[in-house]
């Protein structure tokens, strides 16, 4: 995705003076079958450009076939383009020796908001006939805090959705309505393998899902 250079260098010059490095553009085919709304880049992405490109991407990919899709069919993107991070102090197990590491970490509600006006232009440009929300931070972006992946995973929501308002320091409902279908996270399984045969069955719903969606909508 181009977006216009004055909105991309107005966000990346915010995101200075916060914990955020990198910058990864959302990517896909801009007549999409689905959009794909996730939390924030990993350090895999912020190296090579390509959104879930490191092992929840793998997860993802995996998922989309079980929709009937693969990457080329859908528009992949996220709350926050930049990855956050966290500064740690441990002791390296194998020399013994104290050292400073930067592991990722879930953005705040303000590095939300700050990336929202470039999902705001996505939205516009791409115009999706479904959203998929992989995580509570893409699903609380579109629809409020009131909402959880744990109590919505696999439902289809049609709702106006948040959108930044004039003044950029909050939100403000869209005139447009979105069908919006939340998932879990694909790295959830490295935490709780037990979720597996909801995700997938969540996916196959999916398929379900876009197959009665008219071409044109």
């Amino acid at each position: 995705m181009q977006y216009p250079k004055e909105l991309a260098t107005a966000v990346q010059q915010a995101s200075r003076s916060y914990p955020l490095e990198g910058f990864v553009p959302g990517q896909g085919p801009l007549q999409p079958k689905l959009m794909i709304v996730g939390e924030a880049p990993g350090r895999t992405e912020i190296e090579n450009f390509i959104p879930f490109s490191g092992q929840a991407g793998k997860e993802l990919m995996k998922s989309l076939a079980l929709a009937g899709l693969t990457r080329e069919d859908v528009y992949i993107t996220s709350a926050v383009r930049s990855r956050p991070y966290s500064v740690k102090e441990r002791i390296n197990k194998r020399s013994g020796a104290h050292e400073i590491v930067h592991p990722n970490r879930t953005p705040t509600k303000k590095e939300v908001l700050l990336h929202a006006p470039l999902l705001d232009y996505e939205l516009s440009i791409v115009d999706p006939p479904v959203i998929a929300t992989v995580g509570n931070i893409g699903l609380q972006r579109l629809l409020g805090n009131a909402y959880y992946i744990k109590d919505h995973h696999g439902e289809v929501i049609r709702s106006k959705i948040q959108e930044s308002n004039p003044t950029k320091d909050g939100y403000q409902w869209s005139e447009k309505e979105y069908l919006i279908v939340p998932m879990y996270h694909p790295a959830a399984i490295f935490y709780n393998r037990t979720l597996t045969p909801q995700i997938e069955a969540d996916w196959r719903g999916l398929r379900n899902i876009l197959s009665q969606i008219p071409a044109n909508e």
